[in-house]
């Protein structure tokens, strides 16, 4: 199946090897004795490896590409591909993966987390109780707003947008949609969703959950004009890429009580996370969790190593984005 001479795996990050059982089989694996290779590393590295498992929060720029003398494909650990020059890959020929399958679900779970945590002020009342020697309890104080009748508005109707449109309905939600693409009418119904234009989208909804790609069209897709067409009572759910919205206008409002609230799983300079959000009550974040599961990271090494796998043996993975 294999040549004879193993080929060399350059694995960015050091991702669970219970994931990489397939490729340690067959092929020479260089991992990390740390977290992560150093860009200088990788320069070292990666011109005698045919392949790159690389990491969605490291840089696969264009002189790393470039050195890759041997490489033929890059398989990104995660769903977004925003950390790889893309254009410098297809001038050499490359091969770009990602892992769409195993983030699905988990990500899904952590956005309903984020909606219920937002709107019922779970992680506000658990901060406040564990630091106000004061803080008042009362039936009516506290009060927030319920799931069940509420309109959610998912912009990108991808794996993701569909699972939290079925796990929203489970929670009484009617569901709309905007997408690149509308889907098909058959799609649509056996979903139980419906399309509408962006505006119209952003002026209705509850709740507005982000699940699009991070790209030149959607670098701050939600900005300040977007963010003042959202109901007074409205939240902004984001855990797809930071940069999709605009961090400083998100301030803006959340402060003036423009809109209800938000809840960010990811942010637009990570790590780095602008000041004012952390001193606001009405506003939930959590640091890049999405696929923060054991059983999730292990499936997604999986999947990258797949890709890889599938490329040598068929000539393509189902999972390419090049």
């Amino acid at each position: 199946m294999y040549p004879n001479v193993k080929k060399n795996i350059l694995i960015q990050y050091a991702v669970p090897k219970e994931g990489l059982k397939t490729l340690s089989q067959s092929f020479n694996l260089i991992y990390p004795e740390k977290d992560c290779f150093t860009h200088e590393e990788m320069l070292e590295h990666i011109p005698n490896c045919e392949a790159l498992l690389s990491i969605f929060n490291q840089p696969v720029n264009a002189e790393l590409i470039e050195a890759g003398q041997k490489l033929e494909i890059i398989s990104n650990y995660g769903v977004g591909y925003n950390n790889i020059d893309v254009e410098a890959a297809n001038k050499q020929g490359i091969a770009v993966c990602n892992t769409p399958e195993a983030v699905c679900e988990p990500t899904a779970e952590l956005c309903l987390s984020l909606m219920l945590s937002a709107c019922r002020r779970v992680a506000e009342c658990n901060h406040r109780l564990r630091t106000e020697a004061d803080f008042k309890w009362g039936v009516m104080r506290n009060l927030g707003q319920t799931l069940r009748g509420k309109t959610l508005g998912i912009i990108g109707m991808g794996k993701i947008g569909k699972s939290v449109a079925q796990k929203a309905q489970a929670f009484g939600m009617k569901v709309i949609y905007n997408n690149r693409t509308q889907l098909s009418a058959n799609e649509e119904a056996s979903l139980n969703i419906e399309y509408l234009g962006f505006e119209d989208l952003l002026q209705t909804a509850d709740f507005i959950s982000l699940h699009c790609p991070l790209n030149a069209s959607t670098h701050h897709l939600i900005s300040e004009k977007e963010l003042k067409m959202m109901k007074p009572s409205a939240y902004l759910i984001n855990t797809a890429r930071g940069p999709v919205v605009d961090e400083q206008a998100l301030v803006e409002v959340l402060e003036k009580g423009r809109i209800a609230g938000a809840a960010l799983d990811v942010f637009e300079n990570e790590p780095k996370i602008t000041a004012q959000l952390l001193e606001l009550d009405n506003v939930v974040l959590v640091p890049h969790i999405g696929t923060a599961c054991i059983e999730t990271r292990i499936e997604m090494a999986e999947e990258a190593s797949q890709n890889i796998l599938d490329h040598w043996e068929n000539g393509k993975s189902k999972n390419q984005v090049n």
